[in-house]
């Protein structure tokens, strides 16, 4: 099936086609439809709860550090340059009618802001916590024994592998506007450049498939990928799911890459983990020619590390531009199997950062100590909620009073009583992983009587 010798064609890849809608609207004056992708995605809902969900630090006592929601207007942001810069070179070389430099730049930065908008609350072990489940829980035992002929091995391997990119795809076609044929309808380009891992869960890991390290759909919503990758004219790949990436989905992981890089370093300055000197000393290889003169002119710290972080990240957006740029035939072939941050002038002090981070920024011991108790939190949560569902699924009403109460706290669209086992475990995740992190912790110590309402 695959097909790599073909180049994708920019004139396809920016397609306006809606997800759901049999015909292109016709662009209203003054706002194209990518420009109202990233309006719907900012009123829906679920962009509204990333407020209160991790980013690195999760409940974090100080306003300072991000939440998703910052980190996905921040990456956004980076998004709409890289796409600007991309969009001038875009249209001056290739036909691409009534396409112009900012809808390149628009459909960027719709697809950076959504780009969080699956995940799990509780930080970055959110996904880790609900496979943890699946592979350890007696209640989920029970569910893979009770349903084992009913269950598809995608289908198992959706969750076992489960991702909050295939989950954030879910949203934003089905969950969001759940009345309309593809949820949000957006445009056919910002869902393709929203994907970063275009594969399905049971191609993870291979090596001959490239960017198969996670998947970003779920066998529920494959059907609506394969709809965008035709309307795109994404390469495809097997005949079991997978297709080449979308060229603009580089520059969206690009742009998510370095503001988590530098933006969590920078968090890390602030909560007292990484000196000055050192962010300092790292910002500035990556920066190269800088006015020092004005560095010293500043009042404090902080203000030298916001000034060196926006100095880095303007470099930075140079310089994937031109690798962009440089490997653009490769990536349309589909050929292109690394990330452009791997290939920058940047590369190795990005490196260094993120290795740093992880050593110890991510081990900032009050957020450590909350990621694992959000181990023990959403299996808690899992392990009621779909115990509950399955029971009243096989006795309806002679199940327990408990379940029978349990699901009266679970809102009608998560409820899929009548539904297959697969459907009703979704039902139960969408629940799960839309909470926000203080809902989360709420309704775990209410149903574990922890505590009580207006206690």
């Amino acid at each position: 099936m695959s097909n790599r010798a073909f180049s994708m064609s920019w004139k396809q890849l920016l397609s306006s086609q809606r997800l759901g809608k049999d015909q292109k609207k016709k662009s209203e004056d003054g706002r194209s439809p990518f420009q109202q992708d990233y309006d719907r995605i900012v009123f829906s809902s679920a962009f509204r709860r990333l407020q209160d969900k991790t980013q690195v630090f999760p409940l974090a006592s100080s306003d300072y550090v991000r939440t998703r929601l910052t980190h996905s207007l921040e990456a956004s942001c980076v998004a709409r340059s890289l796409g600007n810069l991309a969009g001038v070179h875009i249209c001056k070389h290739h036909k691409v009618d009534d396409i112009v430099s900012s809808d390149i730049g628009a459909i960027l930065a719709a697809a950076a802001l959504a780009h969080d908008i699956g995940n799990p609350p509780l930080g970055h072990s959110g996904e880790d916590s609900i496979r943890h489940w699946f592979a350890n829980s007696r209640v989920a035992a029970s569910f893979k024994k009770t349903h084992k002929m009913q269950l598809t091995k995608a289908q198992l391997a959706d969750i076992t592998h489960y991702e909050g990119n295939a989950q954030g795809f879910r949203v934003l076609t089905r969950l969001q506007m759940p009345d309309n044929p593809g949820g949000m309808q957006l445009t056919s380009a910002t869902l393709a450049a929203f994907v970063k891992y275009p594969v399905e869960s049971s191609c993870v890991g291979q090596k001959k498939i490239p960017f198969s390290k996670k998947f970003n759909f779920f066998q529920s919503e494959k059907e609506y990928f394969a709809m965008v990758a035709a309307n795109t004219g994404l390469i495809r790949l097997s005949s079991d799911g997978a297709w080449a990436r979308h060229p603009l989905a580089f520059l969206v992981e690009a742009a998510d890459d370095i503001c988590y890089t530098i933006v969590d370093f920078e968090d890390g300055h602030s909560l007292k983990q990484i000196t000055y000197a050192e962010i300092k000393d790292l910002f500035i290889k990556i920066i190269g020619d800088l006015d020092l003169q004005r560095l010293s002119e500043m009042s404090d710290n902080q203000r030298r590390v916001e000034f060196l972080r926006a100095c880095c990240l303007g470099t930075l957006i140079k310089q994937l531009n031109e690798c962009f740029i440089e490997h653009e035939t490769d990536i349309l072939c589909g050929k292109l199997t690394k990330s452009l941050t791997e290939l920058i002038p940047a590369a190795e002090t990005l490196k260094k950062i993120k290795t740093r981070s992880v050593n110890d920024v991510y081990q900032y011991r009050p957020s450590v100590e909350i990621e694992v108790a959000g181990f023990e939190l959403t299996s808690g949560l899992l392990d009621v909620f779909v115990e509950s569902i399955e029971e009243y699924s096989a006795k309806r009403n002679n199940a327990s009073p408990r379940s029978r109460k349990l699901l009266c706290l679970l809102p009608d669209q998560f409820k899929k009583t009548d539904a297959d086992p697969y459907q009703r475990l979704l039902g139960i995740l969408d629940f799960i992983c839309g909470m926000t992190d203080s809902y989360a912790v709420s309704l775990y110590k209410k149903i574990k009587g922890i505590s009580l309402p207006g206690q």
